[in-house]
């Protein structure tokens, strides 16, 4: 068995509790017995998808972490009046690891504070629910993937919240089935006008911990831009719209069209728009090539979206017989050279509750959750790779056996971040 095949193995092994190891450890002999859950991360997502957790009952949210003490005291007066009880809170995650009495753990920070707390829990035996992208580094996302092979019979749901689009499952299961013909080409996009906020440098709010915020990252001047809810667009944190919004997009077209991750990757942009207040491209065009067809990736966020709003935001799967296109909630198909034979279905909504629920499943059963760290590593790697191309301004071959970038020892470097002391990379290859 080479590398790659007995990596796979092991994570799907992880997450299907296929050893007697994970069996005997399941919850679902406890099913009386309300789950406890931990918060890493009171921001806007974290927020959310314990609000999610809580919903299905059978939750209670009994330990919070965040480096920023007014989300820990709202969150915590939240949850208290929700539960009765108000949960414990932390500044950091090893203390509430290593203060226990939980049972699944959120992970909602910032990717670049992903892997680590990830990879803790994963040695405390805790069930996870990680928000994508995987990690910062694609480095970072194979230690992750690795960590959970090494924990039999452990849960880990990632958030692609996608996949659990109605619509988007209509049309995988459509283009699966060879209604639509051989795909021939897809295409992607997210147009939007991004909220920006003050870039200045400054101090940070007396109750966040900036220096522990940046944690292994490199720490960068402060400023709202940078901070709460705008890190996104940030190149050191959050990596841009691709890595950020447009993963959703390409995780389901991986997903729909069987794919592994992309042979190459070109791309192209840059700052147009907004120089001088982000650090990540404001116009992006990115180029896969995949085994069965190439997909192109595009997106502006400085407006546009007057022209046709409606395809602003999804994807189009040109088909020999069809040309699918596919939004949150509706999706359309039109017969090639037929316009007027066009049909539109729309689906309802609710991915975000069905993705917590089936992850509150799984733990309870034990059963897979659709979206394992190593389907997540794929999504992850993909859109990363984008960005070293972009950065490098060359085409990048992926050896995807090897986990290699091919013949770019430049291009190479970018796949591993160093970490800022004393922090320490978790991956050892």
């Amino acid at each position: 068995m080479n590398l790659l095949r007995r990596r796979d193995f092991l994570a799907s092994a992880a997450v299907t509790g296929l050893t007697a190891t994970g069996l005997a450890g399941a919850r679902g002999d406890d099913q009386g017995k309300p789950l406890r859950m931990g918060v890493i991360g009171c921001g806007w997502y974290g927020m959310a998808d314990a609000r999610e957790a809580l919903k299905h009952g059978g939750v209670e949210v009994v330990a919070l972490c965040d480096v920023d003490s007014e989300h820990l005291a709202k969150a915590a007066d939240e949850f208290g009046k929700f539960g009765g009880k108000t949960p414990t809170t932390y500044k950091r995650y090893g203390d509430l690891l290593v203060a226990g009495g939980i049972d699944a753990l959120i992970i909602a920070t910032p990717p670049h504070w992903h892997a680590l707390p990830f990879i803790a829990a994963l040695g405390k035996g805790l069930d996870i629910y990680c928000e994508k992208p995987l990690a910062y580094d694609v480095r970072e996302a194979r230690a992750m993937v690795d960590a959970a092979a090494q924990a039999p019979g452990r849960i880990v749901q990632i958030g692609f919240q996608r996949r659990q689009d109605l619509a988007f499952r209509a049309a995988r299961d459509y283009i699966q089935a060879g209604n639509a013909g051989r795909i021939v080409q897809v295409e992607a996009q997210i147009h939007y006008q991004a909220g920006l906020a003050d870039n200045t440098s400054q101090a940070p709010p007396p109750s966040l911990d900036w220096d522990l915020w940046c944690g292994p990252g490199p720490k960068i001047p402060y400023s709202p831009q940078v901070g709460h809810m705008n890190w996104r667009l940030e190149k050191t944190v959050g990596h841009g719209h691709l890595v950020d919004w447009g993963i959703h997009l390409i995780d389901v077209i991986r997903w729909s069209l069987g794919e592994g991750t992309p042979r190459t990757v070109q791309a192209a942009g840059g700052l147009y728009e907004y120089a001088g207040r982000i650090t990540t491209p404001d116009v992006l065009t990115a180029h896969f090539e995949f085994a069965k067809c190439p997909v192109t990736w595009r997106h502006k966020i400085w407006g546009a979206e007057e022209i046709d709003p409606e395809l602003n935001n999804g994807v189009t799967f040109y088909g020999e017989k069809e040309t699918v296109f596919v939004t949150d909630g509706k999706w359309t198909v039109a017969p090639r050279g037929k316009p007027k034979e066009r049909r539109v279905m729309t689906e309802k909504g609710g991915s975000e509750t069905r993705h917590m629920a089936e992850f509150l499943d799984s733990v309870r059963t034990r059963k897979a959750p659709s979206v394992t760290p190593l389907e997540a590593f794929r999504s992850t790697a993909t859109v990363k790779l984008a960005m070293i191309a972009y950065e490098t301004g060359r085409k990048i071959t992926w050896d995807a056996a090897a986990e290699q970038i091919v013949g770019d020892p430049e291009a190479s470097k970018l796949l591993k971040r160093d970490y800022r002391a004393p922090y320490k990379h978790p991956w050892n290859g």
